[in-house]
């Protein structure tokens, strides 16, 4: 699988901005020979927009390298809406000031990029908040005995220290990040490259996550689907995706798991 060897679990560091405990995981029960694979074992859940509001650190470094490159700020609403494809299309559509992609100059693009970069780990983390039920439904999940990754297309040097800063890192077994496979959302080879990292198959998992490219990348895969309709989606409404259950909530995810793992130990056939 043309994947680098960057997935990992982010560990806590000493200066976390709140230390928060995760409860250890109980065993889950083993799968064993002839036992459904659809019994959900684990969570691949998407970082900003579902676990994470970090459209005023993105705005920021955004209209930062606008302004290194002699153009105006455009306003948070707007980059908001061009947040979910990775970086690159972030550079590329705040520059171009529109959500359709435009090709860009290389030597521009390489400009900006460079400036998005270094003005983004200055802010990385600052104003980026937890969403409401996130650490409730993390713990519900663990308490579960799931398997938790992160499946995100921000770069790794974004998202470790992100993880760390906010107080989740202790919560994920693995984390696939945009640039650890050669593909990323919606191509479904970052969702099962962590199901590879986690020891499940895909049809054992489900994708957590806020826009079309997790709901895209996680049926390519063969996992189960769910959204959150708080997070960003390009602008567009996510109820209008077809996918295996709306959730309000992290904690509304983990009582779904819950139901959909007690109706296949009720029908196992």
């Amino acid at each position: 699988m043309p994947c680098a060897n960057k997935s990992k679990k982010a560990k806590p560091l000493p200066f976390d901005r709140e230390a928060r405990s995760a409860p250890p995981r109980p065993t889950a029960p083993p799968v064993t020979a002839g036992a459904p694979l659809t019994v959900i074992t684990a969570a691949l859940i998407d970082l900003d927009g579902t676990l994470l509001d970090s459209i005023p650190d993105l705005a920021h470094a955004a209209n930062a390298m606008r302004i290194d490159m002699g153009m105006t700020p455009l306003r948070e609403a707007v980059i908001e809406t061009f947040v979910g494809k990775g970086v690159e299309n972030l550079i590329r559509r705040t520059l171009a000031g529109q959500l359709d992609d435009v090709e860009s100059d290389p030597d521009q693009f390489a400009a900006a990029r460079e400036s998005f970069f270094r003005n983004y780990h200055l802010v990385n983390g600052d104003k980026s908040t937890v969403y409401d039920g996130v650490i409730d439904g993390l713990k519900a999940m663990r308490a579960l005995g799931l398997k938790l990754a992160v499946v995100t297309n921000k770069p790794t040097e974004f998202t470790l220290p992100l993880l760390q800063r906010t107080g989740l890192a202790g919560f994920f077994d693995t984390v696939v990040c945009g640039d650890t496979c050669a593909r990323k959302k919606p191509d479904p080879l970052p969702m099962l490259y962590a199901c590879e990292q986690l020891g499940v198959a895909p049809a054992q998992a489900v994708a957590i996550g806020d826009s079309i490219n997790d709901v895209q990348a996680g049926q390519a895969a063969g996992a189960r689907v769910l959204v959150v309709p708080y997070g960003y989606n390009e602008g567009h409404d996510v109820r209008t995706l077809k996918v295996d259950g709306i959730v309000s909530s992290l904690i509304d995810a983990a009582q779904w798991i819950a139901s959909q793992t007690e109706a296949q130990v009720s029908s196992p056939d």
